[in-house]
């Protein structure tokens, strides 16, 4: 943003009592300097604005999983170059989505290898040509089961479960440190969003929330790429349960509620929660009904 209209927004900002909508406006326009995190040995997030970035940052080793917007990966580098200056080994990207993706072609000429599931490349290709084409950088090798690499002294492996928040979610795991990234698979007590038109599935998304609690253990340190305000963006298998619950729950609600011969509108009126599973609140509980009644033929 440039210098005078960001005076602009910071004077709006510091001189009126903003509404809530007002606030929310303004942190989208805004520029957000984002936080370097560390979370094990040299792993760590970057949180700024969109979904999670991971990172692994060594003398002998770069990688960054997920790149949220232009500006925000920026910054990103420009933080990692404080400490190191040389090519990311590694750039991979859990899923297509712009908030994960966008701030790409920030990374142009400085990565080995770019990184996706061969889904996630064809929708991040699809969406971008809807969308005109221009100032992206797509990944340039794929994969469709698992991959592995040794980078540095750590181990990088991805695997693919099947379709879930889109047909192509990766998970990121940095075996000797043992954590994983979970991209959009995770979205700690917030609605997820379910992207139909990019392949999603709540039942299937159930059952690879059960396989990756078959994979990895209880002392696996989960990266997710979105959280509530009240909860963080690392978790546990715990936090894998507690959302495989809520969609055994917002599938067994939407069916009931079918059978009744509700509509959409109807089952909507006054709904905050989903029964049994309370946690998950705030906007969105709209898109998550719509998307269960399009999965169960309502």
């Amino acid at each position: 943003m440039k210098r005078r209209s960001f005076l602009q927004y910071t004077s709006l900002a510091g001189g009126l009592a903003l509404l809530p909508w007002q606030k929310e406006l303004l942190s989208l326009v805004l520029p957000d300097a984002g936080t370097m995190r560390p979370l094990r040995n040299n792993v760590g997030i970057y949180t700024g604005r969109g979904g999670t970035i991971g990172w692994l940052i060594a003398d002998d080793a770069l990688v960054a999983v997920d790149t949220q917007f232009r500006e925000q990966s920026e910054n990103f580098i420009s933080k990692v170059r404080e400490t190191n200056e040389g090519q990311f080994d590694l750039l991979i990207n859990t899923h297509h989505h712009g908030d994960h993706t966008s701030g790409n072609i920030a990374f142009e000429g400085m990565v080995k290898t770019h990184l996706a599931h061969a889904n996630s490349k064809a929708n991040q290709m699809r969406v971008a040509e809807q969308r005109g084409g221009e100032g992206q950088l797509y990944p340039g090798e794929t994969y469709t089961d698992n991959w592995s690499k040794r980078v540095g002294n750590e181990v990088v492996t991805l695997r693919y479960f099947g379709p879930a928040h889109t047909d192509g979610d990766s998970i990121i795991h940095f075996e000797n440190t043992n954590v994983a990234h979970m991209g959009d698979l995770m979205f700690n007590r917030r609605f997820p969003y379910i992207d139909k038109s990019s392949g999603a599935s709540i039942e299937n998304w159930i059952k690879v929330l059960g396989e990756v609690r078959k994979t990895f253990d209880k002392d696996t340190l989960f990266i997710f790429g979105h959280s509530s305000e009240a909860y963080d963006v690392t978790g546990s298998l715990d936090d894998l349960k507690a959302m495989q619950n809520f969609f055994k729950r917002l599938l067994k609600f939407t069916k009931k509620s079918i059978k009744k011969g509700l509509t959409q509108e109807q089952l909507l009126e006054g709904l905050e929660t989903i029964p049994g599973a309370p946690e998950w609140t705030g906007g969105g509980i709209e898109r998550n009904i719509s998307a269960a009644y399009q999965e169960l033929g309502g």
